[in-house]
């Protein structure tokens, strides 16, 4: 006989169970650091370079998959003309959480009740890498007093790091669970394209403060054992607020 038992959702013990990611910092300071020297060794040439990094706060819209978490965005930005800029991005998120409800049938009809309820929460760990382009419809790159208004469009990979877990002890040799997504930890990738409206204001010495919305609109769509609802995944929208860095002369 098994019996999948409940995850704690909330305290200390929560802590100790499976719901933590095992993501690699690592790897994304080694992405960040080829993108610097990439920005850096092709300004050697002519264009001026800029560095910006934020902090974001997303929403994802997904159908039974709405979630909010914060993150950070670190953007490696070459200048071509001062209207013209080709990005390279890097974004990672915090935990989102949500939870649904499904219907587990008895595997014999003569076990009551015939149907019982149970609940699966979920936990998405999302990061993007990103190339693109950036257009000021207003203003310049090189700004010095006047703001600035700006489109992005860019491709992205999406990398989505997930884990489903019971809240409802249930015992499956007595109940088929059926339509759930499957326990555990999975992962997904999705590639999407970018979009985004942004504004910045120089503050003087090469420094700009900018704000930007963004949502990312994923063009691969496959399905996953590990979603609650195969649908518009993933359908997020950011909103940063950061500084960049103008380099060079």
């Amino acid at each position: 006989m098994i019996r999948w038992r409940a995850f704690p959702l909330k305290g200390r013990k929560a802590r100790h169970h499976s719901f933590a990611f095992h993501y690699n910092p690592a790897g994304l300071r080694k992405l960040f650091i080829f993108l610097l020297l990439l920005a850096a060794g092709t300004a050697q040439a002519q264009p001026r370079f800029s560095i910006s990094s934020d902090v974001s706060v997303l929403r994802n819209f997904s159908p039974s998959q709405k979630f909010w978490a914060l993150g950070q965005s670190v953007i490696a930005q070459l200048h071509f003309t001062d209207r013209e800029t080709g990005i390279a991005s890097i974004r990672y998120y915090t935990n989102g959480n949500f939870r649904n409800n499904f219907t587990a049938t008895a595997r014999s009809p003569l076990t009551l009740p015939a149907t019982r309820s149970y609940g699966v929460a979920g936990i998405w760990r999302m990061k993007e890498i990103a190339l693109g382009w950036k257009h000021f419809f207003k203003g310049s790159a090189f700004a010095e007093s006047s703001w600035n208004l700006y489109g992005v469009a860019a491709f992205g990979l999406i990398f989505t790091n997930a884990e489903n877990g019971l809240t409802t002890s249930i015992d499956t040799s007595v109940y088929k669970l059926q339509d759930a997504p499957r326990l555990g930890i999975g992962n997904w990738k999705r590639l999407s394209i970018d979009l985004g409206l942004g504004g910045e204001y120089p503050l003087g010495g090469n420094f700009f403060l900018y704000a930007e919305a963004q949502t990312w609109i994923h063009t691969s769509a496959y399905p996953s054992p590990w979603l609650h609802r195969n649908e518009r995944v993933p359908l997020p929208v950011t909103l940063d607020a950061g500084l960049r860095i103008l380099f060079g002369d």
